[in-house]
Order: C-alpha cells, then structure tokens, then sequence
C-alpha cells in the first residue's frame, strides 16, 4: 500500500529568465514500512522535495498524498493538524527544546495535540534507542548522538504516517552517523515504519531499503537495495 506519493509535483522560484525549477514534474510512490532514502547534491531539489512531502511547503502544481489525504487541498491549519498527527520530523538540528528534559521532549508534540500518552509504546520507543537511563537529562547534556536518538523517539512517540529526516547525520562524526542510521533502521522494522531520509552520502543511503536520486529537480528511483 502507497503511504505517501506525489503526482506531478512542481516548484517554481522566480519568473522569465530568473525562472528556476527546483522540481520539475516530480511523482514517486512509498510504499507502507519503507525505508527510503533521497540522496543529491546541493541545489539538487532533495531539500525542497522533503518539504513538499511534509505540507512544510506549497508547491507551484501537483499534489501529495500521506496516507490517502491529499494535503495541499487543506487550509493552512487544517494541514497544521493534520501535519502534527501524521508527519514525524527528525531534523539535522535535533530541535529540541532546552528547557524540557529528555522524557518531556519526547511526549511534547502528543500532549500538544491533547492527546493521550500511549506509555507502553512510547517505553519501548525508548529503550530500543537506548535512551531508559538519560529520560531526566536536559539536552545541553547529551552529546549530539543522543540528542539525535531523542529526536527520533519523539518523531515516533505520536505514531505518524510518515517520518521524515532531513540529514539527520548532517552533524555527527562518522561513526555516530552510522549508529544512528542503524537505530533509524531498526525502528523502521521494529515499528513498521516509514521513513524518508535525505542525505547527500551514498554510504548512508545504500543501508535504506531502497533510495531515490534526484538532479536539477527530476528524479530517478534507484533499485531496492538489498
């Protein structure tokens, strides 16, 4: 089953001869569990496609469906909600907040939402990412791997549609970067998942289940990566 898709989606900045297509006609399909990674240079339109993906932005034409909605046919807070309930971020930033500990963190965007902590699932979110000991820590206390793992549970914790990262290793040293992929992996499969990463490092992309490429805002679906 399609759990997120694009139909002809594009992105226009500019006009006349400063036109430029950051997506030019851009349809793909996900399938429910995947683990997919878009991998691009910079400027390639890998930024932009996330963002589309995630209602984050409006495109020029096209649409996006996550989980059967077409998002963009949403008033700007009918896709606020929709967004909150449905599209987990895991950002290169981590963004989390300071003042909140680890535990609050991770239940933060639930419990904006009224909804109700569904605390077994959450727990087990948290211990397959090793994080059982550090719930009471506050960020400035955690290295960037384990701000990263938090961020992670917390895209979790609402159990939404879609997760989406936007270079989630972006800041990590190399050895931290896999650890975390790996944990983005295991949690795919653990929680049956999906994922959407983007990265400019072929290495990190060959370990998603399968990986989509994108130049000058045109993209190509690789084959499923074994």
């Amino acid at each position: 089953m399609s759990i997120l898709k694009s139909t002809e989606l594009c992105k226009i900045y500019g006009a006349g001869e400063s036109e430029v297509k950051a997506l030019d006609h851009v349809s793909i399909s996900i399938e429910d569990g995947q683990f997919i990674a878009i991998i691009g240079t910079s400027g390639s339109g890998k930024s932009t496609l996330l963002n589309m993906l995630g209602g984050l932005d409006r495109p020029t034409s096209g649409e996006v469906l996550v989980a059967g909605k077409e998002i963009f046919s949403m008033t700007d807070e009918e896709l606020t909600i929709f967004r909150r309930r449905n599209i987990g971020f895991v950002f290169q930033n981590y963004n989390l907040v300071p003042i909140l500990n680890v535990y609050e963190n991770i239940v933060l965007p639930i419990e904006l939402d009224g909804s109700e902590v569904d605390s077994d699932y959450v727990y087990n979110i948290i211990n397959t990412l090793g994080l059982e000991k550090k719930l009471t820590a506050m960020p400035n206390q955690l290295s960037g791997g384990q701000q990263q793992r938090v961020a992670i549970a917390r895209a979790l914790a609402a159990k939404p549609a879609i997760i989406l990262a936007d270079e989630p290793t972006g800041n990590l040293d190399s050895k931290t970067s896999m650890d975390v992929i790996s944990l983005l992996k295991i949690t795919s499969q653990e929680f049956h998942q999906t994922i959407v990463m983007i990265t400019h490092n072929e290495e990190i992309a060959l370990m998603a289940d399968g990986m989509i490429r994108i130049e000058d805002g045109k993209v190509e679906v690789g084959e499923k990566v074994c």
